[in-house]
């Protein structure tokens, strides 16, 4: 009973989101997902009213165990088959970007930038895998806090949405001169791009064939995240680990839910869920995400985002830029040797 208060209030924040990301207006203007702006409203909202402390526990309760909850059924969205129908050219330019991309983000928030490890964990892998999510699952991973997670999504907000408008742009002017196809233009799209969400406007932009390339292309990156927080999970314990003396299993920070997410994707690769009870799940795994987004931004504290100040965007401008050219130089290549 204690975590109803909390949970009800998050859950209507979640909704009046998922409300507001349908209007006109907004599709027509900002164009947000349901996500972004129950953390907005959730910072919003958290930061002008005290609210009461029988509400924490529920928030606390959406922010952890609803995520992860979330995320697990995040792999209802995608299959095995997925990964094939990119092709190994589109698997390999994902694979490069993501490596490349979260390894050099952190190098660029730290060593440039100065910020905190778990900033910098948490803006390199939103801008290498999959945007929002992405921070929100390997937040509990770096056992990083909330206003650390709140502008590491803003970052991934920020860039993903020019990314949206922009990769149209430079493909309808520019496409023949990189010698991209639409094919070629969504798998760039794909292992690029921030959010899905983003993914799919910018891809359905220019075609079907881009943008169901760019679909495929994106969630075989989303795919990606297990293995990445189960090694980043590793790493951490033994960097943690003192005077050498080893590693042991109950000292690494193991995201069990990410075996859950991989069990999920095996189950809807053998499709035998009817395509409507997926469909149903993904609607439902949507809502509980933009639930615990809206706990996130409860929890945020908007003064210690001011205390972070510009690097973190600064150091995100700089990840976006690579991920711009680099993924072009990347599929150029890739493609001259596969395709």
């Amino acid at each position: 009973m204690k975590y109803f208060p909390g949970i009800i209030f998050a859950t209507v924040i979640a909704i009046v989101a998922t409300f507001l990301s349908k209007l006109e207006i907004v599709k027509e203007t900002v164009n947000f997902s349901p996500l972004i702006l129950a953390i907005l409203l959730g910072v919003l909202i958290g930061n002008i009213w005290k609210m009461p402390e029988s509400f924490k526990p529920g928030v606390i309760f959406s922010l952890k165990k609803i995520l992860r909850i979330a995320i697990v059924f995040l792999g209802f969205r995608l299959t095995f088959q997925n990964v094939m129908e990119v092709g190994l050219e589109g698997l390999i330019v994902d694979t490069i970007m993501l490596v490349s991309t979260f390894l050099l983000g952190v190098f660029i928030s730290r060593r440039l930038f100065g910020l905190d490890a778990e900033m910098s964990y948490l803006i390199a892998s939103g801008s290498s895998i999959c945007g929002a999510s992405a921070v929100l699952a390997t937040a509990p991973v770096v056992r990083a806090e909330m206003h650390h997670a709140a502008m590491a999504v803003a970052t991934v907000t920020i860039f993903g949405t020019i990314a949206m408008f922009i990769y149209p742009i430079v493909y309808k002017s520019f496409g023949n001169i990189l010698g991209f196809d639409d094919v070629l233009y969504g798998i760039w799209t794909g292992a690029t791009v921030h959010e899905v969400a983003q993914v799919v406007a910018a891809g359905f932009a220019i075609s079907e064939p881009a943008g169901n390339t760019a679909t495929i292309a994106k969630l075989t990156r989303v795919m990606m995240l297990a293995p990445l927080l189960i090694a980043l999970s590793f790493y951490l314990a033994k960097k943690h680990a003192t005077h050498g003396a080893g590693v042991a299993l109950r000292d690494i920070p193991i995201p069990y839910f990410v075996f859950g997410f991989i069990a999920m994707v095996g189950v809807n690769s053998l499709q035998i869920v009817p395509d409507n009870i997926v469909q149903q799940i993904n609607l439902i795994d949507g809502f509980l995400l933009t639930v615990a987004m809206a706990a996130m931004g409860l929890e945020t504290n908007i003064n210690k985002i001011k205390g972070v100040g510009m690097k973190p965007i600064y150091a995100a401008a700089l990840i976006f830029t690579f991920l711009f050219f680099g993924g072009i130089i990347s599929l150029k290549i890739v493609h001259q040797i596969f395709g």
